[in-house]
Order: structure tokens, then C-alpha cells, then sequence
């Protein structure tokens, strides 16, 4: 299946190189940055509560998407449901989404490899799910380039996974 990367979308979804570029002009403009990342398989509305708390903390949102291989070796080989292209398009349809960063290859379940030097945005933000910000795994990058640390308060239960299960067992 092809994907049709004329929409109007798309001019929202970038490369980390093209990434980095963007968010230099918008630092140099005074804007105050947030990085989050993840799969976003199937979008739900546990997915917006976090995207629009991660939104607040500043001016503009880079949303790091993971790619289709980072995600089968975390969740096995039926995952992802749908591929990256698709995935980074339905979250650049998001009001509260001002870009979507293609993570790349391997690094992208370790947005400190790539993710946050290439944005260095003054927020990043996890899911309820990771815990204190002191105890992520990309906390030393964190610290190193000066960016504070938010964790999402958890609002619901749900999450692409449970949906699955839920999906399987009325079937």
C-alpha cells in the first residue's frame, strides 16, 4: 500500500536532521520546546490526554514516533498494527501536535541517542507508565543539555495493548 505524502499532514512530519533545523529557528524565535515519543500503534484517547498535557508544558510539541521494527522487537512480530508513515500522519492531524519527528532505526526507543540532542527542547515528557524523571533512562542526556523532565499524570487504563485484549476477547 502506498501513502499519500502530499497531504497537508505530512508537512508536519519530519526527518530528525530536518528536526533539528526546524527547532533551532524556534529557539532562536524564544519558544519554548517539548519532545515526547512513542508508538501510537492505535490512537486512543489515553494518547490525547498525554499529548495535550505534554503540549502545556510549553509552545511547541515534537512527537518522536518510533519505527515499525523498534516496536516488533518490544511487542513481538504482529506489531505494529499499522506502519510508521500512517501512524506519523494521524498524530500530525492533531491540533495539539505541531510536529512529528521520524525516530531513526535502532535509536528511537532511546529518544536520549537521538531525539533530544537533535530538538534539545527545554521539556520532555513520559507516560505514567516510566516513573520520576530521575529514574528514565535518558536522564543523564537530560541533564547534560539542561532539560527538565515531566511525567504525565495517569487519567484512565487504557493503552494500545489492553485495547487488543479487549478487541480479542469479544471475538
Amino acid at each position: 500500500m502506498t501513502f499519500d505524502t502530499t497531504n497537508w499532514r505530512m508537512d508536519k512530519v519530519l526527518t530528525i536532521e530536518q528536526a533539528f533545523e526546524v527547532a533551532e529557528k524556534l529557539r532562536d524565535q524564544g519558544k519554548k520546546l517539548v519532545t515526547v515519543n512513542g508508538s501510537f500503534d492505535l490512537l486512543h484517547a489515553g494518547h490525547l490526554d498525554q499529548l495535550e498535557e505534554a503540549k502545556q508544558q510549553g509552545d511547541i510539541l515534537f512527537v518522536g514516533i518510533n519505527t515499525d521494527e523498534s516496536i516488533q522487537a518490544v511487542k513481538g512480530a504482529a506489531r505494529p498494527l499499522q506502519a510508521q508513515e500512517p501512524r506519523a500522519a494521524m498524530l500530525a492531524a492533531l491540533t495539539m501536535v505541531d510536529y512529528v519527528v521520524l525516530m531513526p532505526g535502532e535509536y528511537d526507543e532511546e529518544p536520549h541517542a537521538s531525539l533530544l540532542p537533535a530538538i534539545n527542547p527545554d521539556v520532555h515528557v513520559n507516560g505514567p507508565d516510566r516513573g520520576a524523571p530521575e529514574t528514565w533512562v535518558e536522564w543523564p542526556t537530560m541533564q547534560e543539555l539542561d532539560i527538565t523532565g515531566h511525567t504525565i499524570k495517569k487519567r484512565n487504563d487504557l493503552s494500545t495493548s489492553a485495547l487488543l485484549d479487549k478487541i480479542k476477547a469479544d471475538t
